[in-house]
């Protein structure tokens, strides 16, 4: 196995030019702030995530801090933030992040009632995740665009200072992240494990756990799990998109995978063999996963994805996007336009 070995970066500045670092992962852009008071109350309900919730009657709390520190000093167990904003103008449907820097301990996190992101897990299996930076996809096609929107955020703190503690807490975007033609950010179905009879597309999942895409499965529930684990989504394929070529997208996964549409491989990042001993990695963990879809693979109704991740060590899965389906002219342009734009370091 090829461990990863810490590099030492040193910044050298040059006289008389400007050098700029292009990289996509760099550019990332605050959209709407959500530092301030948001509506916070102690206690557990489902309900508190619907958008058309009351929470006229809810005290309010400022946006990073411990709830300790805002009034509620002494606290341990479940509360629930709210809060609300609108999108700009120009907004065009690409992915945006919602960053809600670190949270004591627990959280699950929706947006108009749709989940969208969770970190640790609940009592009575509770793993804290205090130490995780939340950054959490939103797909657009949940947002409204003329309306406001509703953050509600379920948090679990056991001991000590707990809640939204600290960070920049707003909506991000990325500018030039490739927007797909279909968003496969949300809920898959996953499992630890190996077998290989997982790829078939009448596999009956239905007991499997639902884990968010992107996201690292230590995070959600699987802490300190190392080795081979299966996601699965099923998705429809639009008319518009019949008969065009395709490219999946799988953004970066930690470390290795083998992906199938409809039980067919499709691509592969890394060499996978059955005997872990063999298995080496180095960084794949770095790579955006982008698999060109065969021709006559996809069906009318629904279409199964299955992906085969191997994690040597400390964090795993697919951890960060795009996540979807584009149109393989559209991949080709945003990747000769990247080559375009390049950055001194890369």
């Amino acid at each position: 196995m090829i461990l990863r070995i810490p590099v030492l970066i040193i910044l050298i500045t040059f006289t008389g030019c400007e050098i700029s670092y292009n990289s996509s992962d760099y550019q990332i852009e605050e959209y709407v702030s959500l530092n301030g008071e948001w509506k916070f109350s102690i206690g557990d309900d489902s309900t508190w995530a619907e958008p058309d919730l009351d929470d006229a009657d809810w005290n309010e709390i400022y946006v990073p801090s411990t709830w300790e520190d805002e009034g509620f000093h002494g606290y341990n167990g479940y509360a629930w933030y709210r809060t609300e904003f609108e999108i700009p103008d120009d907004y065009d449907d690409r992915s945006l992040y919602l960053h809600l820097g670190y949270i004591d301990d627990v959280d699950e996190v929706f947006i108009n009632g749709n989940l969208v992101g969770r970190s640790g897990s609940f009592p009575p299996d509770y793993n804290t995740a205090y130490n995780a930076y939340r950054k959490y996809s939103v797909p657009g096609n949940i947002l409204n665009k003329n309306d406001k929107n509703i953050i509600a955020v379920r948090v679990y703190d056991s001991q000590l200072g707990g809640g939204i503690v600290s960070g920049d807490i707003g909506i991000y975007i990325n500018p030039s992240e490739i927007n797909p033609d279909i968003n496969l950010i949300g809920e898959w179905k996953f499992t630890p494990g190996d077998d290989l009879n997982w790829k078939e597309k009448e596999f009956n999942d239905s007991n499997w756990v639902k884990i968010i895409v992107p996201g690292y499965w230590e995070n959600q529930g699987f802490r300190e799990y190392d080795g081979f684990a299966w996601y699965r989504k099923e998705f429809v394929l639009p008319s518009k998109l019949e008969n065009k070529k395709l490219v999946l997208l799988l953004g970066k996964i930690d470390d290795l995978d083998e992906v199938y549409l409809n039980g067919i491989l499709i691509g592969s990042t890394g060499v996978i063999t059955n005997d872990t001993i063999e298995i080496q990695f180095s960084n794949e963990y770095l790579n955006l996963r982008g698999y060109y879809i065969p021709d006559n693979i996809t069906q009318k109704g629904s279409n199964t994805i299955a992906a085969r991740v191997y994690d040597g060590f400390r964090d795993g899965g697919i951890y960060e996007g795009p996540i979807g389906i584009v149109k393989q002219d559209t991949y080709i342009k945003y990747w000769n336009e990247k080559k375009k734009r390049k950055g001194f370091f890369e």
